[in-house]
């Protein structure tokens, strides 16, 4: 089943100050050491260590945001101008909200002109300015929900941070996050606007060839993309494809 990272919830990006990629991220690490609690995996403690002493998570909490990967999207946006005023926007596996969060902000989705909407089977906060859809984006049914969601107008961009449970076997990992990649991607190529674009998580590894011809044969330009805020050992990359041609 299709499973999603968590994105940032709520909230404004602050009035920090620093480079694109840091959004007044301070990098100084105040390290906390945390103690494995009986009945506590390593694995879970060292998770939990990483998460105190991630300044993107200080950062998130300090502005809002339900995770730090909302900062994923404001990075990607500040350096490709994805998220344009009056867009139409989808959001594929949106739980926990900061997507749609941030793409409401950007593109001036209100209660009165909803021009964002996401859908993800987990359970989330209401988004203001997003229409929220519990469902699982694999259903039959799924696609033509979303397009009556925005009044079946054509899409500016579709974005997906979607990414199938991992094993802890790469390759196969790697395999599966792609089928969701070419799921999206097909949904893209049938409500995407000449001009509009997707977006999309995949890992290193390499997208296939055949993927990235229909991409490169669709869309003007293809880029693959590690925002700063995408932490140094993950395996995530975004791939961005740009201007759908007429």
């Amino acid at each position: 089943m299709a499973r999603k990272v968590s994105h940032g919830g709520a909230g404004g990006r602050g009035s920090g100050t620093g480079s694109a990629g840091g959004r007044g991220v301070n990098p100084r690490n105040m390290h906390t050491k945390v103690k494995t609690a009986r009945g506590r995996k390593l694995s879970s403690t060292l998770w939990l260590q990483r998460q105190l002493n991630d300044p993107y998570v200080q950062k998130a909490r300090a502005e809002g945001y339900a995770s730090r990967a909302a900062y994923k999207l404001i990075e990607m946006n500040d350096r490709y101008n994805i998220l344009k005023p009056g867009y139409r926007v989808v959001d594929l596996g949106a739980a926990p909200g900061g997507w749609c969060q941030v793409a409401a902000r950007e593109v001036g989705s209100s209660i009165d002109d909803i021009r964002v909407v996401g859908i993800d089977y987990l359970d989330m906060d209401p988004v203001p300015g997003a229409t929220i859809i519990k469902k699982d984006f694999l259903d039959d049914d799924a696609p033509d929900m979303l397009r009556e969601a925005l009044g079946g107008h054509p899409i500016d961009l579709v974005m997906s941070d979607m990414a199938a449970p991992t094993i802890g076997h790469r390759k196969t990992d790697h395999m599966r996050t792609m089928a969701l990649v070419e799921v999206a991607f097909d949904f893209a190529l049938e409500v995407v606007k000449p001009g509009g674009h997707f977006l999309t998580k995949t890992f290193q590894g390499g997208t296939e060839q055949a993927l990235l011809d229909l991409m490169k044969k669709n869309f003007k330009s293809i880029h693959h993309v590690k925002p700063p805020a995408s932490r140094d050992g993950s395996v995530e990359l975004y791939l961005l494809a740009l201007d759908r041609k007429s």
